[in-house]
């Protein structure tokens, strides 16, 4: 069982099928989509 977990605030973001047991560290849509960019 594989877990997808959010680099920013370690949320837990989805479940996976693996062979074993890993965590991958991705980033969420809650917390990291909604920083304002700066346009030059």
């Amino acid at each position: 069982m594989g877990t997808l977990v959010c680099q920013n605030c370690n949320s837990t973001i989805d479940h996976f099928e693996d062979e074993k047991v890993t965590v991958l560290y991705a980033k969420c849509d809650d917390c990291c989509d909604h920083k304002p960019k700066k346009d030059a």
